[in-house]
C-alpha cells in the first residue's frame, strides 16, 4: 500500500498521546499515575483499529509488529542496558554543586556523548550530577541544561553520538565526517555555557542566602569511582549497537535478494540477526553488570525501576502512534521543494523535535541526494552537498532537545531526575524553556553557518 494513500486524521492519535503526556500529569497527576499505561493502549488502538478496518487487519498487524520489534525493541533494550549498567556505578566524594563544579560537569558530559552516546553519557553522569546538587534548592534549571547538552548536542561529532549519524555512516557518510560539525557544536557550547553559569550563579547565591548548605562541611575537589568494572559493560553495549548498524551490510548477513536474513515473523516482518545480536549482547551486559556489582553501590544509587518502566510504557505508544506521521513524511518529503541548508536545518530540527529523529534524518537526507549534486560527500542516496549534510545532521542531533519525547535520553533523565525530588518542568513548560534559551542559538546557527 503506497504511503500517498494514508490520510492525515490517522495523526490524531499521536497528537492526543503527546497531549495526554503534556497535560494529564499536570490537570489529574495521581489518575495519570495509575492509567498512564490504559491511556497508551487507548490511543494506540485508536490508531491500529480504524487502520485495520479501511486497510485489512494484516496490514495493520504488519505494521504494528515491524514497529515494536524493529524500532521500539531495539530502543527499549539499549535504554533498558544502559539505565542497569549506570545504575551499578557510583561516585563519591566532597564535590558540592557550585557553579564551576555544574559548568565542567556539563562540559565533560557533553564531550563523552559522541563517544559513548547521548543515551549513555545521559545514564553515566546522570546520577553524580544529581548527587553533588542535592542540597541545592534551585535545581531543575541544571537538569535542562543537562538534557540541552549532554543528552542531545553531545553527539554530534561521530556516528557512536546519536542514531541518526550512524544511519548516515550505513549509507556511506565516512565514519569521521561528523567531525566537521564541532565549530558548530563548541560556538553552541560556549553560549549554553556561559548562559548556564550566570543563571546557575544567580540561582546558587539565591541558595547560599536562604540557608542552604552543602551535605559536606568543608567542600573540596576529590571524586572517587565505585563499581568502574561495569565501565566494560558500557563499552559492550556500545559495540552491540555499533554492530547493529554494520552487520546489516555484511555479506554473511545477507540473502541472495540482498535483504538481511533473520526471523520471518509475520508477512514483510523480520527480526534480523543483527538486531537479535545486539539484543543478545546488550541483555547480557546489563545481567553480568548486575551480577558483579554489590547491592549497596544501587542503593547509593536510589535505583529503582520506575523511570525505565514509564518510559517503556509512554514509548511503545509513541513509536505504534507516530507511524502516519513518519509515512506521510516519507511519501512528501522530497516533494516539499525544501533544497537550502537552512530549510533543511529548520525541517530536520522541527520533526525531529517530536518525531523519532533517525528516520527524519533519512527523510532529508534521501531527499538531499536526489538534488543531483556533483560536488559534496558521496553516500549510497546519491551526492550530498557539505552544507546540506551539516545542516541535516545538525537538525536532527540539535534539535530532539526541544522536547522530552525528541531523543531517547530525555524523558528518562527527566524521570529519574523527578524520583529524585527535582521538580521538573511540565511537558509544555519544558518547551518553553527550549524556546527561550535554544531557539535563539539556533536562529544565530542559521545566520552563520546554515545561510
Amino acid at each position: 500500500m503506497g504511503t500517498s494513500m494514508i490520510p492525515a486524521w490517522l495523526c490524531i492519535p499521536f497528537a492526543g498521546l503527546l497531549l495526554s503526556i503534556a497535560a494529564a500529569p499536570l490537570l489529574r497527576p495521581e489518575w495519570w499515575e495509575r492509567n498512564k499505561l490504559w491511556a497508551v493502549l487507548f490511543w494506540s488502538l485508536l490508531f491500529v483499529l480504524p487502520y485495520a478496518l479501511f486497510y485489512g487487519p494484516s496490514s495493520a498487524t504488519e505494521i504494528v509488529l515491524e514497529c515494536i520489534l524493529n524500532d521500539y525493541l531495539s530502543f527499549i533494550i539499549m535504554l533498558f542496558g544502559l539505565f542497569c549498567v549506570a545504575g551499578n556505578i557510583t561516585f563519591t566524594g566532597d564535590l558540592a554543586g557550585s557553579p564551576a563544579v555544574n559548568l565542567i560537569f556539563l562540559l565533560i558530559g557533553t564531550l563523552l556523548s559522541s563517544i559513548i552516546g547521548t543515551t549513555g553519557s545521559s545514564m553515566l553522569m546522570l546520577r553524580p550530577m544529581i548527587k553533588i546538587n542535592s542540597w541545592r534548592r534551585r535545581k531543575k534549571h541544571i537538569m535542562i541544561f543537562f538534557i540541552f547538552l549532554i543528552s542531545n548536542m553531545g553527539g554530534a561529532l561521530t556516528p557512536l553520538g546519536d542514531p541518526p549519524l550512524l544511519m548516515g555512516f550505513m549509507r556511506g557518510v565516512p565514519f569521521l565526517w561528523s567531525l566537521h560539525l564541532m565549530p558548530i557544536l563548541l560556538f553552541n557550547m560556549v553560549i549554553l555555557l556561559f548562559v548556564f553559569w550566570h543563571l546557575d550563579s544567580m540561582n546558587y547565591r539565591r541558595d547560599v542566602a536562604q540557608g542552604y548548605r552543602p551535605d559536606i562541611s568543608e567542600p573540596g575537589t576529590e571524586l572517587s569511582l565505585k563499581g568502574g568494572h561495569n565501565v566494560i559493560f558500557l563499552l559492550m553495549i556500545i559495540l552491540a549497537v555499533v554492530l547493529s548498524g554494520t552487520l546489516p551490510s555484511n555479506p554473511a548477513f545477507l540473502d541472495a535478494e540482498g535483504a538481511v536474513k533473520g526471523i520471518h515473523v509475520f508477512g514483510e516482518v523480520t527480526l534480523s540477526y543483527p538486531s537479535l545480536i545486539e539484543i543478545a549482547l546488550i541483555l547480557a551486559a546489563a545481567f553480568l553488570s548486575f551480577k558483579t556489582t554489590p547491592e549497596e553501590i544501587r542503593r547509593a544509587n536510589h535505583f529503582t525501576w520506575g523511570a525505565i518502566e514509564e518510559v517503556a510504557q509512554l514509548f511503545v505508544g509513541i513509536f505504534i502512534t507516530m507511524q502516519p506521521a513518519l509515512m506521510i513524511l516519507k511519501e512528501l518529503g522530497p516533494k516539499l521543494g525544501i533544497t537550502q541548508p537552512f530549510q533543511l536545518f529548520w525541517a530536520t530540527g522541527a520533526l525531529s523535535s517530536f518525531l523519532d529523529n533517525t528516520p527524519t534524518y533519512l527523510v532529508f537526507l534521501t531527499t538531499a541526494g536526489t538534488l543531483g549534486a556533483v560536488q559534496g560527500v558521496q553516500t549510497s542516496l546519491g551526492m550530498i552537498p557539505v552544507k546540506l549534510l551539516e545542516a541535516i545532521s545538525c537538525g536532527a542531533v540539535f534539535m530532539g532537545a526541544n522536547s522530552y519525547i525528541g531523543n531517547a535520553p530525555n524523558f528518562m533523565v527527566k524521570s529519574i531526575s523527578d524520583e529524585n525530588g527535582i521538580h521538573m518542568p511540565s511537558f509544555f513548560g519544558y518547551v518553553l524553556w527550549a524556546l527561550t534559551f535554544l531557539v535563539p542559538v539556533f536562529l544565530i546557527d542559521t545566520l552563520i553557518f546554515f545561510r
